[in-house]
């Protein structure tokens, strides 16, 4: 009498299945049930003595560069000399004009070595690299660069990927780094901001608060209170329509009065980048 199938044995003599390699071998007949299981294991082996690199699967996808980080590369030898370093020299002038094939992809090689650059500058995380990078591709698409720096668009790209995810940054702390004047990036931005339609809310004054508070060096119950009197301020409308770096320079200079902590006014506006009389006049309001 033969034996029952179970769902989890082998068809033919109900024995037990083992995955092996990408296969399902039964362990007492030896019928392969099935070869084209996927293996999620290692591609590689590894011993002890092995000091060999075993990742072969290369730099993974970015929106950072303009084939996606998919073209390869051709290196450089000490060991080889004459006739053959010289074609080798030939073929990789001959890949790298190969690898942009349009005035289109060299303004985005341009673009891109500029966003990559700023934001390391301003220590940025990525996200906000490749989110830049993607606006610059949806500009180039929507023909907004005919007439305008690219410089400006590559500023007005890594400020606006700031605004769109809440990280805190300014005009003036972008173009001190990118290689374009002020009114080149307002520029872009506009034509950006009018053109794409990003979703881009005005950005709080309590978002400055703690990189100013770190540069003028004050303690953490200075920044705490100011926190609470740019919330107030924010809540209550106050102080609508005025620069938030103002604002936020403001709150901790109020704070520092308050808790007698070491801070002027010529140092808390030199940190926001605004002028002494703005940063009184937010003080007033702030105390009124």
């Amino acid at each position: 009498m033969s034996k029952a199938h179970s769902p989890n044995g082998c068809p033919e003599c109900n024995g037990h299945l083992d995955f092996d390699a990408g296969e399902t071998v039964c362990s007492d007949c030896g019928l392969v049930v099935s070869e084209y299981r996927i293996d999620h294991g290692p591609e590689w082996r590894s011993f002890s003595d092995d000091d060999r690199n075993p990742a072969r699967t290369g730099a993974p996808l970015t929106h950072s560069r303009h084939d996606r980080g998919l073209s390869t590369k051709i290196g450089r030898s000490t060991r080889i000399k004459g006739r053959k370093r010289r074609k080798f020299a030939r073929l990789r002038r001959q890949h790298n004009r190969a690898r942009i094939s349009s005035k289109r992809e060299r303004n985005q090689v341009y673009a891109f070595t500029e966003i990559r650059r700023v934001t390391s500058a301003l220590s940025l995380p990525n996200t906000i690299r490749d989110q830049a990078c993607t606006l610059f591709k949806s500009a180039q698409k929507e023909n907004l660069l005919r007439g305008r720096s690219l410089e400006g668009f590559a500023a007005a790209c890594i400020y606006a990927a700031c605004r769109v995810m809440g990280v805190a940054r300014s005009v003036e702390e972008v173009c001190e780094v990118a290689k374009s004047t002020e009114a080149e990036q307002q520029a872009a931005y506009r034509a950006l901001n009018r053109d794409l339609g990003l979703p881009i809310a005005p950005t709080p004054p309590t978002e400055y608060i703690p990189r100013f508070a770190t540069k003028l060096d004050l303690d953490c119950d200075v920044e705490r209170l100011a926190r609470e009197y740019a919330t107030e301020a924010q809540e209550d409308g106050s102080l609508g329509g005025k620069n938030p770096c103002g604002v936020a320079a403001a709150c901790l200079y109020t704070a520092a009065r308050d808790l007698n902590a070491d801070c002027t006014q010529s140092e808390a506006a030199d940190v926001a980048d605004v002028t002494p009389v703005t940063l009184r006049k937010t003080y007033v309001a702030l105390r009124d």
